[in-house]
């Protein structure tokens, strides 16, 4: 048996393709190393602020549709160890379509947010923080707001709608997570934390790895929000704030090898070598202090008491709500016997993307965009700006 073929084995993944290809004058090259230098915030939103909170900052992101007409205003929540980056591309997509506002927020503990309890994760407190910057930002006569969010932001826009904090809600989207399937990984997540790489050697290198392990599969996304969920180990700053990259620094790092057989197969990593290069841990004090190497943002093992908070209950609270719902997921298989009752019962607007992973919104940015347009138009939350895929309810 081949090396490759031991390699696809072990990957439990069709083989990749090859990696040369024939180009115009009918010879074939080696492809090109992908690019993963990072890219700025700015490329996606039109603003950034820093709303002041009792002695707390929250950093949020602005973008409108490049019309006069403002439209409905859509809250953007990102999940557990993401930031507000990871709605850049969805932004862009959205109010290409649609007449309409995108505010994201790096929540408490995450991204640029500084408050004076980072390690305060409760459902209660994130949504609470979410509701005062609303309220400070739009003290009077705030507009229409649909609220979305994904994985852990998608249960605290539940939280939020079900202790009705936000007075002009319109309706409530939550992107891939379920009660039952989420509080049945909990058991695993402490050993799926761990099996992360605790440091990386440059910002090029985190976003490589994001793409090469599956948790995004979208070069460009990941590109823009990888830098916002890792800090400077020896500045305590956040990657964005580095950015862009001197000129020098924009080179991609050299190929990953993985030995993780749940890793995604892309030619590089089908290439066999006596001793891998992995990612490894920086753990003496002189590497901490090292600003070329970074760690993650937020300690998420750290935050365990509050996992069960954030997902129990949350099917039945999702049902309760009085307002239009849309759930979004990456696979049928996630909906739990309270949600698949109430969805049978046409209680709210279900839709599936195939083919991406947990990060729907990363992977598939224009689908999910159309998915959510049309559910606004639909239900005339807002108006389009433009002709788009309308994308038809699955229930």
């Amino acid at each position: 048996m081949s090396s490759l073929q031991k390699s696809v084995l072990k990957s439990r993944l069709p083989p990749a393709v090859p990696s040369s290809t024939r180009s115009r004058d009918g010879s074939f090259k080696k492809n090109r190393q992908k690019d993963y230098t990072p890219t700025m915030w700015s490329e996606y939103f039109h603003e950034q602020k820093d709303v002041k909170i009792d002695n707390q900052h929250f950093r949020v992101y602005l973008s409108r549709s490049p019309t006069e007409e403002s439209g409905p205003l859509i809250v953007l929540l990102h999940g557990g160890g993401f930031s507000a980056l990871t709605w850049s591309l969805f932004v862009t997509e959205i109010t290409a379509v649609l007449h309409c506002q995108c505010m994201a927020i790096d929540l408490r503990g995450h991204g640029d947010t500084k408050t004076t309890d980072d390690q305060d994760l409760s459902a209660t407190t994130l949504a609470t923080d979410v509701a005062k910057v609303l309220e400070a930002l739009y003290p009077e006569n705030p507009p229409p707001i649909m609220i979305v969010g994904h994985s852990m932001g998608g249960a605290i826009c539940v939280h939020i709608s079900h202790l009705r904090l936000i007075p002009t809600l319109l309706g409530c989207v939550v992107i891939d997570v379920v009660e039952g399937t989420a509080m049945d990984a909990l058991a695993s997540m402490q050993s799926f934390l761990r099996s992360r790489p605790s440091h990386f050697k440059s910002i090029q290198h985190a976003i490589e790895w994001s793409i090469r392990s599956g948790q995004i599969r979208n070069v460009d996304s990941a590109k823009v929000s990888m830098p916002g969920q890792i800090v400077n180990c020896g500045s305590g700053l956040l990657a964005t704030n580095e950015l862009p990259l001197p000129t020098g620094e924009t080179e991609s790092s050299p190929p990953i090898k993985f030995t993780n057989p749940l890793a995604i197969s892309e030619d590089a990593e089908l290439e066999t070598t006596d001793e891998p290069t992995v990612f490894p841990s920086f753990k003496t004090p002189t590497d901490l202090t090292d600003n070329k190497k970074y760690r993650w943002r937020i300690d998420l093992a750290s935050s365990e008491k509050f996992w069960t908070g954030w997902f129990e209950g949350l099917s039945q609270k999702f049902l309760d709500l009085p307002v239009p719902k849309l759930l979004l997921l990456a696979s049928i298989d996630g909906l739990d016997r309270t949600l698949t009752v109430g969805q049978m019962q046409g209680k709210f607007q279900m839709q599936v993307l195939a083919r991406c992973g947990h990060a729907v919104h990363e992977d598939r940015p224009h689908e999910v965009a159309e998915v959510i347009a049309s559910y606004m138009v639909r239900n005339k939350f807002a108006k389009p700006s433009t002709d788009f895929v309308r994308q038809m309810p699955a229930c």
